[in-house]
């Protein structure tokens, strides 16, 4: 099961999935996915202040995108709670 947290960027409300157990290369960073950049990484803190929860309908397309390029375990979370923010790795 992969976890996932979405969020909607306050200027323009682009949906960004965040991954909160999966470390981005060997930092801090944990991985994210946008329609526009595609996979990077992400600071987990810096996304939830800037960015708003996104409602089901606002993040269903990148779900679809999600499921579609092999992410078929996804578990959709509300946030990124404290044990979620810290990547194992």
């Amino acid at each position: 099961m992969t976890k996932v947290v979405f969020r909607k960027w306050r200027d323009g409300g682009q949906v960004v999935a965040l991954f909160p157990e999966e470390v981005w290369s060997r930092s801090d960073h944990i991985a994210s996915c946008m329609h526009v950049g595609q996979h990077g990484g992400a600071d987990c803190d810096h996304v939830v202040a800037r960015a708003l929860p996104a409602r089901e309908p606002e993040y269903a397309a990148m779900l679809c995108d999600l499921i579609s390029i092999g992410y078929d375990d996804l578990r959709v979370m509300k946030r990124c709670g404290p044990k979620l923010k810290k990547p194992q790795g």
